[in-house]
């Protein structure tokens, strides 16, 4: 066997099926080299919550016996991947970030494991995030258990939350892919701050049994990978229906990219403010090429605006209220002093205050943001946005304002500027895309689609893909 380059570590899925396939590189090879690096570079980044390497030396060791005899379960079998800590994994810590369930064990494994271990794939370990998934609200990225997440393009700048780990682990070639979670960015922005693809599927496609609750009605599981493709081969797997999970949509999904639609019959949605007024000055020449590529490729681009709600408190209201109801025996414990931030402690115990009235408001405002969005999905087929406005910020930077302090002064026209939150809130899928740099720190883009439009926003990822190589840039070193 050829020794294993770094080239290997950044390949994508179907790369590394080849190279199994041609006998080039082993699935037990393939398990090694990965845990090792996992395990070595992991740290470095704060990207590290649990080695798994026996696991993974057992589980490739049954895919070679399997490719032995000629047992395949489709393109990840032998992959290498990582998950996010707040999935459960038999008999093993899921610590959830936090230092008061650093202990904390499970008898059984989240559904998506048990997924992704019946189609062949390799778990070389679970990866850190921010305490709680964010839940109370943090002001700085140093709220984890195992430390900020540092950004593989730059360690002084933050690798995003709450997935951090995650996709820091994909952005240096740690893991071929990883599971994540959303309830409001914490998979749009991670990846877009580290320069990886990644897809928030729609709310209930993907079983979260298993995952720490942070918001019942919010919460979403989805991959970080090397490419557009990567992702869908991954939602084939992990997605569909799960009794387990109250939330489950009852649907399945099938990676289906022969039937994609020609770019030309597509309409696309965006603000032009988005990419001018609103994007950091050193991101506009970066996302103003993509929105070049996407005109290349034939879409029409049609200008669009999101109907006016307060998407940012409606989602607060929400999150805190069902927030409060999780945590309330933490709360109560005393035990929430533990938490490594004073802002994420003080907004978990706020969030028992919530009054049942306002929460319902909430909810049913949210249900005519749902159905306005179902309006404009009937004259765009999607919608497209900066990922985040601009680059990842030092890691020493506040992530929000003191309590009191004077908010800073509004960009004069808001574009998209609630679009995650009302994605969210919509339980609309998204995909980010590397679409270039800010300096030397990545930046993307984010297409959203109506729900269970994944394909169609896999096929765009994929075409803008097919054009440009911002997803296939390395971190230096």
């Amino acid at each position: 066997m050829a020794a294993i380059g770094d080239d290997i570590f950044f390949a994508t899925i179907p790369e590394l099926n080849a190279r199994m396939a041609s006998k080039e590189v082993s699935a037990e090879e393939l398990a090694r080299a990965f845990a090792l690096r996992l395990e070595q570079l992991g740290p470095g980044y704060n990207a590290l919550a649990l080695p798994l390497r026996e696991l993974a030396g057992r589980q490739a060791k049954a895919v070679a016996e399997d490719l032995k005899h000629g047992r395949t379960r489709g393109p990840l079998q032998g992959i290498p991947y990582g998950v996010k800590d707040l999935l459960s994994l038999a008999g093993k810590p899921t610590t959830w970030g936090a230092k008061p369930y650093a202990a904390q064990v499970f008898d059984y494994s989240a559904t998506i494991i048990g997924k992704l271990e019946d189609a062949g794939a390799v778990l070389t370990g679970k990866l850190a995030m921010v305490e709680l998934a964010g839940g109370g609200g943090y002001r700085y990225a140093s709220a984890s258990l195992t430390g900020p997440g540092l950004n593989p393009w730059d360690r002084t700048r933050w690798s995003g939350g709450s997935s951090s780990g995650s996709a820091a682990a994909v952005a240096a070639g740690l893991v071929t892919f990883a599971i994540g979670s959303e309830t409001s960015g914490s998979i749009l922005t991670p990846a877009s701050y580290c320069g990886v693809t990644a897809l928030r599927p729609t709310y209930g496609l993907v079983s979260r049994y298993g995952a720490m609750a942070l918001s019942w009605t919010l919460d979403k599981l989805g991959p970080f990978a090397h490419s557009a493709e990567d992702c869908g081969l991954v939602l084939h797997a992990i997605a569909g229906s799960d009794g387990k999970d109250p939330g489950s949509a009852g649907k399945s999904f099938y990676y289906t990219p022969q039937y994609a639609r020609p770019m030309k019959e597509l309409r696309i949605g965006y603000a032009p403010a988005d990419f001018s007024e609103r994007a950091d000055a050193s991101a506009r020449p970066a996302f103003d090429a993509a929105l070049g590529v996407l005109k290349e490729a034939g879409a029409q681009l049609m200008e669009t605006k999101l109907p006016d709600f307060p998407y940012d408190q409606v989602l607060r209201i929400i999150l805190s209220g069902e927030q409060g109801a999780v945590f309330e025996p933490l709360i109560a414990s005393g035990k929430v002093e533990e938490l490594a931030d004073k802002a994420q402690i003080a907004g978990l115990k706020a969030s028992l205050d919530v009054a049942a009235k306002d929460y319902l408001k909430a909810m049913r405002i949210r249900r005519v943001i749902q159905t306005a969005f179902a309006e404009i999905f009937a004259s765009v087929d999607a919608l497209v946005a900066p990922g985040r406005t601009g680059p990842a910020p030092p890691i020493d930077q506040p992530l929000m304002p003191l309590a009191g302090a004077a908010p800073a002064a509004a960009p004069q026209a808001s574009g998209f500027s609630g679009l995650i939150p009302a994605g969210n809130l919509a339980g609309l899928p998204a995909l980010a895309l590397p679409c270039g740099f800010a300096g030397r720190l990545p930046v993307a883009l984010q297409v959203v689609g109506a729900p269970f439009s994944e394909n169609l926003l896999l096929s765009i990822g994929k075409e803008f893909q097919s054009r440009t190589n911002w997803h296939r840039q390395r971190p230096p070193g």
